[in-house]
């Protein structure tokens, strides 16, 4: 999810903070998950990846889980934050809150780079008919 694609470059790791955030907004199975992340960029993301960093994420304390049953089909695995977890989404969005400030930075530099080459590029001349 990250490289040197021609589509957006996410940050390292940013599946973690996205999971947590959703699972602020409100308790989720995965499949749910993986449907929202699609807001964030992860188009067609692998639900194999979602689960591991589900596990994850359970296993640092940061989310729990419980099995929901369902009378029309089978039983689900339910995610919800933990205080753990707030305070670890709270961490990240400060570092991506801080990310943000460097890109903007690096962008509006650019920015000026690329109107300045404009500026210095020849006028062509003029076609003779």
């Amino acid at each position: 999810m990250t490289g040197d694609s021609a589509g957006p470059t996410l940050p390292k790791n940013f599946l973690r903070p996205c999971l947590l955030l959703l699972l602020r907004e409100q308790q989720a199975h995965g499949y749910e998950l993986l449907e929202r992340l699609r807001a964030f960029g992860f188009e067609g993301s692998d639900p194999g990846g979602l689960y591991r960093s589900l596990r994850k994420l359970e296993d640092e304390g940061l989310v729990r889980s419980a099995w929901e049953h369902s009378s029309t089909g089978p039983a689900r695995r339910i995610y919800e934050i933990t205080r753990a977890g707030m305070e670890e989404l709270h961490r990240r969005a400060k570092g991506l809150a801080e990310a943000r400030v460097t890109l903007d930075t690096f962008l509006g530099r650019y920015e000026e780079f690329v109107a300045l080459r404009r500026a210095e590029a020849p006028t062509p001349a003029p076609s003779r008919a």
